[in-house]
C-alpha cells in the first residue's frame, strides 16, 4: 500500500534550534491514531537483551517499535510523537539511548521527550520508547469513508 504520511512536523523559528526534533506535529482529523505501548528491549522469548547497554537496548526497542507499527499498517514515518524513558540519573546514559532513537528517525524528527526514570518494568530493562502514530487509510470504494460499499 502506498500512501503519504498524515504527519506534518512543525518547526519553530522562535525556539532554539539546538533540539534534535520538531517542536510540534499535527495530523488531519480524518487520520487514524495508533497509540503504541512502550516498546521494550525484549527478544521473541520475552528476555531482556543487551543487559547493561543503553544504546543496545535502545536499538532493540526501536526494532520492536518498527514491528508494532508494521502490525498496525504503519511505519516509523507515521509516528507523530515519542517519549523515551531511560532508567538512569546520568545524562550520558540518556544521551546514549537518545542517539540511537534519533538516528532511527532520521529526517522524520518528531516531537520527543527524553527522561530519566528510576526503574522500568522488566528485569535489567534500561530503555523504553512510547509512541503515537497517525495514518491516512485509503478510502474504501463505493462511497465516502465509513459508508458501506454497494
Amino acid at each position: 500500500m502506498t500512501r503519504s504520511s498524515a504527519v506534518s512536523l512543525i518547526r519553530s523559528r522562535s525556539l532554539s534550534d539546538v533540539a534534535e526534533y520538531a517542536y510540534a506535529a499535527t495530523a488531519p482529523a480524518e487520520s487514524r491514531l495508533i497509540f503504541l505501548a512502550g516498546s521494550c528491549p525484549l527478544d521473541e522469548h520475552g528476555n531482556t537483551v543487551a543487559v547493561g547497554d543503553f544504546a543496545g537496548q535502545a536499538a532493540k526497542a526501536v526494532e520492536n517499535l518498527r514491528t508494532a507499527l508494521a502490525d498496525a499498517d504503519a511505519s516509523i514515518e507515521d509516528v507523530i510523537s515519542t517519549r523515551v524513558l531511560v532508567a538512569s540519573a546520568r545524562q550520558e546514559d540518556l544521551v546514549a539511548a537518545w542517539g540511537v532513537v534519533r538516528d532511527a528517525f532520521g529526517e522524520h524528527d518528531v516531537p520527543s521527550t527524553l527522561m530519566g526514570v528510576t526503574v522500568l518494568g522488566y528485569a535489567d530493562q534500561l530503555v523504553e520508547i512510547e509512541a503515537v502514530a497517525a495514518v491516512l487509510d485509503a478510502p474504501t470504494s463505493g462511497g465516502p469513508a465509513g459508508s458501506p460499499s454497494a
